[in-house]
């Protein structure tokens, strides 16, 4: 089984209304609840979904949460559409990676970053149509160039102050900017005048709900979506995968196999 870790009350005006990250007692598994890094976890019975056929139990934990949140980025919030075109900040992610293959499912055209050349190569290989590397390339001109002049119509970024400034000079008019992080750093300044002007929507996004964990649960037993892993460590052996993590060396999920040492 996979489990969604985001858990509201279920009887709230948010639960009852299918927003549940919007619930006053919404908690995350390892972050508000125990329930990480364990053999046993109780959750309610909402928030399980079988495992597609063919897939480890590594690919149904990393699965959950980046994907989720990727796809309240992209639809619920950000509405992304056939056709449109998004900018998609450290490819590296597995939120990012979940955002590329949602974004090819959903048909539009897309642009990841990353300040390493492996990374930009494989997301290339994984279907991005631009990649850029944000350390030595200008990104806010070659993403116009790449949309014809006049920006993308999406922006995916959770990196923060490091990317914000670049992430608005990248939208094009009536833009939408989503974020659901701030690595680098949580205050940000904009200029309003470009905001109101341009008529951009700057949206803030976390989790998903029980009925957007639904569909991706679906998609991903139809085989549209998978999560990509990037390397898996025994238990005995976790502080080694969150320094690789640390450190941003991964490309995708880092999985613990608590079972296994």
């Amino acid at each position: 089984m996979m489990l969604n870790p985001g858990i509201g009350c279920k009887q709230c005006e948010w639960c009852r209304t299918d927003d549940h990250p919007l619930c006053p007692d919404f908690a995350i598994l390892g972050e508000h609840r125990h329930g990480t890094l364990a053999e046993f976890v109780v959750v309610p019975a909402a928030n399980v979904a079988r495992l597609p056929s063919g897939w480890s139990f590594g690919e149904g934990a990393a699965f959950s949460l980046a994907t989720l949140t990727a796809w309240r980025m992209l639809t619920s919030r950000a509405h992304l559409r056939e056709g449109e075109t998004v900018l998609i900040w450290g490819i590296g992610g597995g939120v990012a990676q979940a955002a590329l293959q949602i974004a090819k499912h959903l048909g539009a055209r897309t642009i990841v970053t990353s300040s390493s050349p492996d990374k930009l190569e494989e997301a290339k290989n994984l279907g991005a149509d631009l990649a850029l590397d944000h350390a030595s390339q200008d990104v806010p001109k070659e993403v116009k160039a790449f949309a014809g002049g006049r920006g993308v119509h999406v922006v995916v970024d959770s990196v923060g102050e490091a990317t914000w400034e670049r992430s608005l000079r990248c939208l094009g008019k009536r833009g939408r900017l989503v974020t659901c992080g701030g690595t680098s750093g949580p205050r940000v300044t904009t200029d309003i005048r470009k905001l109101f002007w341009y008529q951009w929507d700057l949206l803030g996004s976390t989790m998903g709900s029980d009925g957007e964990y639904a569909e991706i649960a679906r998609l991903a037993g139809e085989g549209k979506l998978r999560p990509v892993l990037d390397r898996t460590f025994p238990f005995r052996d976790a502080v080694a995968g969150f320094r690789r993590m640390a450190a941003g060396a991964q490309l995708g999920k880092i999985v613990i196999e608590v079972g296994n040492g």
